[in-house]
């Protein structure tokens, strides 16, 4: 994406994930990158200090890009944008309560506190899927449903699930666990199980149209979202499923969870979605 205007309301946007950690600088208006994302790889183990650390590290990466293209004159600039962070877990109140793909040193840790004593930056943080459903919500493919249901679903490693009602987030939903053939349905349906299995489009959509039915059943939404990287080859399973509800892929991709945690910092940590007149 091409550079943006200079502008007084820049944050920076954080993905944490158990492999890499993802930042760039954010246009809370337009919902955009302002220069590809930053990534270093996740510490092993990746325990609070070493993330923060690495947390830190990708930040500064950050501002430098924005002084080398020119998007800032100064440092300076920057000095009050704000850090938002999508999470790979449960928080409440900034307390992490559940981290399954970080080192477990992260249970009853408060991130935005380890976080803003390390980068002098207000910092707000929430759920990765939040995030990205956010960010789906506010500027991508659920900005026509902001008065109805709508359920984002990001297929990878599990499935991560972020609800929202009337424009207003459900936080840490945890739909890729619910029952399916007496398991977890991500379990039988995430595409990590797809690639492990070696199973075709067509052998994996079978399984996500049991899955798909269930939440149909559960929640009734008005949309289905699906993000996570293999959305890019939504064209090979998307239209093999008979849903009520439409089904389409997310629009900004793995751009999504930076975006929305960054979106986020950028209006105080609220994560009720609002008209984008950017749009």
């Amino acid at each position: 994406m091409s550079p943006a205007a200079p502008r007084a309301d820049w944050a920076i946007g954080v993905d944490i994930g158990g492999t890499g950690i993802k930042a760039s600088l954010i246009d809370p208006v337009a919902g955009e990158l302002a220069f590809k994302r930053r990534r270093i790889l996740t510490p092993q183990p990746a325990t609070p200090q070493a993330v923060v650390a690495t947390v830190s590290e990708v930040v500064q990466q950050v501002i430098d890009k924005a002084l080398e293209k020119d998007i800032i004159a100064d440092a300076a600039e920057l000095d009050h944008a704000p850090i938002g962070v999508a999470f790979p877990g449960v928080l409440k109140e900034g307390v992490v309560r559940f981290a399954p793909n970080l080192d477990q040193s992260w249970i009853g840790e408060h991130l935005p506190e380890h976080l803003e004593k390390a980068t002098g930056r207000s910092c707000y943080v929430l759920n990765d899927a939040d995030a990205a459903g956010l960010a789906e919500m506010t500027f991508g493919a659920g900005r026509d449903y902001r008065k109805q249901t709508v359920i984002l679903t990001t297929l990878g490693t599990g499935i991560g699930t972020a609800l929202f009602a009337n424009g207003q987030l459900v936080p840490f939903t945890e739909l890729g666990h619910i029952e399916m053939n007496g398991a977890d349905a991500e379990t039988q349906a995430a595409e990590s199980v797809r690639t492990r299995e070696g199973l075709s489009f067509e052998q994996w959509a079978e399984r996500l149209q049991q899955y798909y039915e269930q939440i149909e059943l559960l929640l009734h939404p008005d949309l289905i979202i699906v993000g996570g990287g293999v959305s890019k080859e939504h064209e090979s399973f998307l239209p093999l499923l008979r849903l009520e509800a439409p089904i389409r892929p997310a629009e900004l991709r793995n751009a999504a969870g930076i975006v929305g945690a960054g979106y986020s910092a950028a209006r105080a940590g609220r994560t009720k979605v609002k008209k984008n007149t950017a749009k």
